[in-house]
């Protein structure tokens, strides 16, 4: 249940301007760059609002801040749809963006790690296998509510669904109160240390943003990077059709690894990124090979944000510390579009690969380094 919760969720969210810039830009005649400019917002509400989410997860448990952002994300939904000015949809966005700090992945793996500690990581894990199917369902979803009802009160039918799923679904899912209250807690926190360590903090935070900006810069760019590279827009549309299947497959794949480290999981979603950027680059006619890997990838990458500091911190301290966490990663999100673009325009297409596949190998390193350092970490606990 709160795999779909969080399909309708994105899809009501992050992925929904896919489909709705275009027949909002024709309909306003709002430029693509202001339309897209308001997603980018809410990107950046969502990042900066999230350590405050993380610490009221933290004292509550986060089941009814998860339960009530159904209705936040609504109801930004409906101004969307009653937008006629530029400034009404921006302040649209803003609040759908307030939305998404309440009740997408970085909160809802918040709660889970601060209700059950270090068991979270399989639900952690099938709840990024379903709701990878996100786009394949929600894409042509919106786009028939689109075609059948105009986009406004498309807006409007999204947000009723919106109300009746998420509220239900995260009150019947979640347990009431917050982790301390859990015993399952008190069997997992162990052993672990009081507070992470600054050098581990921000190392994480490193390797949560650069995975981020590059996720967001494929995402957005892709099909462009792919026809700079020889490939026309239904090949193009092909190979990034398979990217979806990858990133499943590799989370079923994780599932069967559940009981390894989360840091190896990391090691594996960094390398495969960097490699298939890497063939993108260097090998363009083996672009497919290449997307295999990049999808793999970044599947493991959802599995990683929620698991990885979960293995570093005490339960009843997740939510702070992933809140905090999750700021610099959303934000650079929210950047990467503009700063994508302004290199893709100035530079070109190879430029662009180049600077990506320089960021994956830089995560690479950054996560070899963290490898490194937490032996030391476990080893020295009285001075975290």
């Amino acid at each position: 249940m709160l795999g779909m919760a969080q399909i309708i969720a994105w899809g009501g969210s992050f992925y929904v301007m896919a489909v709705l810039a275009a027949p909002v830009s024709r309909e306003t005649g709002w430029s693509q760059q202001w339309i897209y400019g308001a997603l980018s917002l809410a990107i950046l509400v969502s990042g900066m609002l999230a350590p405050l989410c993380g610490r009221i997860i933290a004292r509550t448990g986060g089941r009814t801040m998860l339960a009530a952002s159904g209705g936040v994300l609504a109801a930004g939904l409906v101004l969307v749809g009653l937008s006629h000015s530029l400034w009404l949809f921006l302040l649209a966005w803003t609040i759908i963006g307030v939305g998404m700090a309440m009740g997408l992945y970085d909160a809802l793996f918040a709660t889970l790690g601060t209700l059950y500690g270090g068991m979270a990581r399989r639900a952690i894990t099938s709840i990024t296998l379903i709701s990878g199917f996100c786009t394949t369902l929600v894409w042509p979803f919106c786009a028939l509510l689109i075609e059948w009802l105009g986009w406004r009160h498309a807006c409007f039918a999204y947000a009723a669904l919106l109300v009746v799923s998420v509220l239900p679904a995260c009150l019947f899912s979640l347990p009431a109160g917050g982790g301390r209250k859990i015993s399952l807690v008190s069997n997992t926190t162990s052993g672990k240390q009081e507070t992470i360590a600054q050098d581990l903090f921000w190392l994480l935070c490193a390797i949560f943003t650069l995975a981020s900006v590059i996720m967001t810069a494929i995402s957005v760019q892709l099909i462009t990077l792919l026809q700079s590279q020889g490939y026309t827009l239904a090949a193009a549309l092909a190979l990034s059709a398979i990217l979806g299947p990858c990133q499943v497959a590799s989370r079923v794949v994780d599932m069967a690894f559940r009981r390894g480290h989360p840091l190896w999981t990391t090691l594996f979603s960094v390398g495969l990124v960097a490699l298939g950027l890497l063939i993108l680059l260097l090998f363009p006619h083996l672009a497919m090979p290449g997307m295999l890997l990049y999808g793999a990838g970044n599947g493991l990458r959802a599995i990683v944000r929620g698991t990885l500091p979960l293995a570093l911190v005490k339960p009843e301290e997740y939510a702070i510390v992933a809140g905090r966490m999750a700021r610099p990663a959303l934000i650079g999100q929210a950047l990467t579009p503009l700063i994508g673009g302004w290199v893709f325009q100035h530079f070109g297409a190879q430029a662009t690969l180049l600077l990506l596949c320089a960021l994956a190998l830089i995560n690479v390193l950054f996560t070899l380094l963290l490898k490194m350092r937490l032996p030391q970490q476990r080893a020295m606990p009285e001075k975290s």
